[in-house]
This record gives structure tokens, C-alpha cells and sequence, in this order.
């Protein structure tokens, strides 16, 4: 399951990348508009910052932007930022791997087999998204949604 952290860094994110065009916008406006705990996004946009993620300015006229190009922002460093391991299992994980203490035959064990096939399917989906992606997916979203539902036709 996705965390409120690596959530509400993606939804900020998405934010930033829509209004990148704008001055820095201030901590207190983007909680309130992603309805996130403006106490838990600072730590999570020190965190981006950090990474170099985000570019950060104090004072008047202060807050955050984007530090790189919204298409060049995948999702699979962001997890691997806010939660660490892609893996849900340690023994399958790439960049934190550890073996499973109650393991007995790690070449053999069919569970550690089946999540290895789910890290690569996870990592290849969040290696291939961007959050440009997301920001198209949701434009497309609000289009399609304004379509009208399709009218049935009375069969003769």
C-alpha cells in the first residue's frame, strides 16, 4: 500500500509541476489545497529538497518550485525517497536487500520468486512514469469526464 508520505509528496509534486511557471509557492497554500498536514509536508519537501527535487526560497516572495523538469521526475525515486524499498518483500528488494530470516532456501522459496515478478513489474511501471505523466493522465481525466454518457439506442 502506497504511504500518506509518498502520497502527499506525489500530490505536491503534481502541484509544483502545474504551477511551474509561477513564483514559488508558499508550504501553507499547497497543504490546504491537497487538504495534506502542513507539518508533515514541510518535512516532505525538505526531504525533495534534500534529493534536489525542489528548490526552496526564505522570505518574501519564498516557498518552493521544482528543481527539475516535471518529465524528469519519476515516480520510483520518489517511493524510494519517502518509503525506501520498492520490494514488499526484503529478500526480492534491489537496493535494500536483506534475506529473510525465516528462510531456509532462498533459491527455492516460490514467495520470494512471485514478489521478485512484482518488483520488476512495479519498478518498470514507476521507472516509466513521470510526474509530467501524471499531470497529463489528470488533464485527460477532467476531458474525458466532461464527456456526456453515451445515450442507448431503443433496439427495433
Amino acid at each position: 500500500m502506497l504511504s500518506k508520505k509518498t502520497k502527499y509528496a506525489i500530490k505536491a509534486l503534481v502541484v509544483l509541476g502545474k504551477n511551474r511557471d509561477k513564483p514559488p509557492l508558499q508550504i501553507s497554500w499547497i497543504a490546504e489545497q491537497e487538504k495534506i498536514p502542513k507539518k508533515f509536508l514541510e518535512q516532505i519537501l525538505l526531504d525533495l529538497r534534500n534529493a534536489g527535487y525542489l528548490y526552496s526560497k526564505k522570505g518574501a516572495g519564498g516557498g518552493y518550485s521544482l528543481n527539475k523538469d516535471p518529465k524528469d521526475i519519476y515516480l520510483v525515486s520518489i517511493l524510494r525517497i519517502t518509503d525506501g524499498p520498492i520490494a514488499m518483500v526484503p529478500c526480492a528488494s534491489l537496493n535494500f536487500y536483506h534475506r529473510c530470516d525465516e528462510c531456509h532456501q532462498e533459491k527455492t522459496c516460490g514467495i520470494r520468486d512471485v514478489f521478485i515478478d512484482v518488483r520488476d513489474a512495479t519498478l518498470k511501471i514507476l521507472s516509466e512514469t513521470s510526474i509530467a505523466d501524471i499531470i497529463a493522465r489528470e488533464s485527460n481525466l477532467i476531458v474525458s469526464d466532461d464527456v456526456p454518457p453515451a445515450v442507448n439506442q431503443p433496439e427495433n
